[in-house]
């Protein structure tokens, strides 16, 4: 089996509506330089239009590895549909010289009261889907699934803090609904207050990609306790390097190396928004995240693709 490892946007502080969307170049050079083998896409756009976005991903031999497509799937039908049109140009991205591997990595977009209330599983299902919410989010999907066939792209979803997704038993209604693949997010797992390797262990079947994410679990814990409702603001001190946070990574490595998974691990470590002028500091750490993942996995017996390309890179030998 062979792994590849890639990197995402959000790890530079550049992800859903904010962030500097002229650093799209930066991003590429810095992700490349790592020795990353590929990267996921960011907002619509972030590089340029779909034919532009191929071409620079091209002359930097990065091969795009997915986008994550946020829908609100329990708001009103107005909501969903400026999502899906917005979902279109990222299928556009994704597939612009035709079919493709890359994913289009599907997510329920939860409500403010969910963001406010992150890891509810915690305490209680007050503010879960009911069942009439579960079928409702199940119609959604299928649409946005079959958008992403006509398309010629493969998909995947990632259930994500905050949202109406969120927890292994939510999960478990998921899979019920739809034969959806699913992306595994170790720390969105763990904040969750799940075992990432016990989910893995769970619905491994289904699993078509990962998201390695290392996070403090005492941050989450700080911000429940305060009652805070700046989500996107404490959540930028969540994350951390990997291999020093909670979320039992070597546990969860160990069971995918097991299951012989060949496909990509995105390194996500989430980052507060910032220019291209602060990507050498970042594009440092998110090499050593690299490191330490390539390091890991090898370790386990697993091939990971990319080795000698970033070895170059480097100013290593031939």
């Amino acid at each position: 089996m062979t792994i590849r490892i890639g990197t995402a946007p959000v790890s530079y502080g550049i992800f859903g509506a904010s962030g500097d969307r002229s650093a799209g170049e930066a991003l590429l050079d810095t992700a490349a330089a790592a020795g990353f083998s590929g990267l996921e896409l960011g907002p619509p756009g972030l590089f340029g239009t779909p034919r532009q976005t191929g071409e620079q991903f091209r002359r930097r031999n990065l091969a795009i590895v997915g986008s994550y497509i946020p829908i609100h799937f329990a708001a009103d039908e107005a909501t969903v549909a400026h999502d899906l049109v917005a979902m279109r140009t990222t299928l556009e991205e994704l597939s612009v010289d035709g079919p493709t591997e890359a994913l289009a990595i599907l997510a329920d977009e939860g409500s403010t009261a969910l963001r406010e209330n992150p890891a509810r599983s915690w305490t209680d299902r007050s503010l879960a889907l009911d069942d009439d919410g579960w079928r409702l989010l199940g119609r959604r999907l299928e649409e946005a699934l079959a958008m992403a066939a006509d398309a010629g792209v493969p998909t995947s979803f990632h259930p994500h803090l905050g949202t109406f997704v969120e927890s292994p038993w939510e999960i478990e209604r998921l899979v019920e609904l739809t034969d959806v693949r699913l992306t595994l997010d170790t720390g969105h797992l763990a904040l969750a207050g799940a075992d990432p390797a016990e989910v893995l262990a769970r619905f491994g079947d289904r699993v078509n990609h990962v998201h390695a994410k290392d996070v403090h679990l005492d941050v989450l814990r700080r911000a429940k306790s305060e009652r805070r409702t700046d989500f996107e603001t404490w959540f930028a001190d969540v994350s951390c390097p990997l291999g020093q946070g909670d979320a039992n990574l070597d546990v969860f490595l160990d069971g995918l190396v097991g299951r012989q998974y060949d496909g990509w691990i995105v390194i996500e470590q989430d980052h507060a928004p910032a220019p291209a002028a602060a990507f050498a500091a970042i594009a440092e750490e998110q090499a050593g995240n690299r490191r330490w993942l390539e390091a890991a996995l090898t370790d386990r017996g697993a091939s990971v693709e990319g080795r000698l390309v970033a070895h170059l890179r480097s100013g290593g030998g031939s």
